[in-house]
């Protein structure tokens, strides 16, 4: 089979293409690529031309809706100051079960550090950044401090070792 590399494209269903273009062009930055008024489609550039697209296509007020879910990579001192930036926009910065949180969490078994957040139509979108500690799939899911005092209570027991 094909080595696969990385994912290239995303695409969501959205209520109001116009409402989601402002969302993702003027809240979080994205790069219009490509817009098809005719489809009622637009994408765009993840990471700049080429690297990676997002496509949004309108799928009008209908009954039948799905709430996705996207993760966008992110630095890491980025991803920790993204519940303020988030505030800032206007955006509710989320924790890892949907609570509203002023910091991020992290997913120990990767590890990873994320803040969640949801665009106009309720898909849950994320700023992720993998961290470069060794996993801790035993800690779950903590808050940024609590990772931090783990981390650090864990090099201080190694060095007693």
């Amino acid at each position: 089979m094909i080595p696969i590399t990385g994912l290239f494209e995303a695409h969501l269903t959205v209520g109001d293409l116009k409402r989601s273009m402002d969302f993702y062009e003027g809240v979080l930055g994205l790069e219009r690529a490509h817009v098809v008024p005719e489809r009622d489609a637009a994408f765009y550039w993840i990471g700049g031309p080429g690297r990676s697209m997002l496509g949004l296509w309108g799928a009008g007020a209908g009954p039948q809706r799905m709430s996705l879910h996207v993760a966008f990579a992110a630095s890491v001192a980025d991803v920790l100051e993204a519940p303020a930036r988030l505030e800032a926009a206007g955006v509710v910065p989320r924790d890892f079960w949907g609570t509203p949180s002023s910091e991020p969490v992290v997913l120990g078994w990767m590890p990873a550090v994320a803040v969640y957040f949801t665009d106009p139509d309720g898909h849950l979108l994320e700023f992720l950044a993998m961290l470069p500690e060794p996993a801790r799939a035993e800690v779950g899911v903590v808050t940024w401090t609590e990772w931090r005092s783990e981390i650090a209570g864990s090099a201080a027991e190694t060095a007693r070792t």
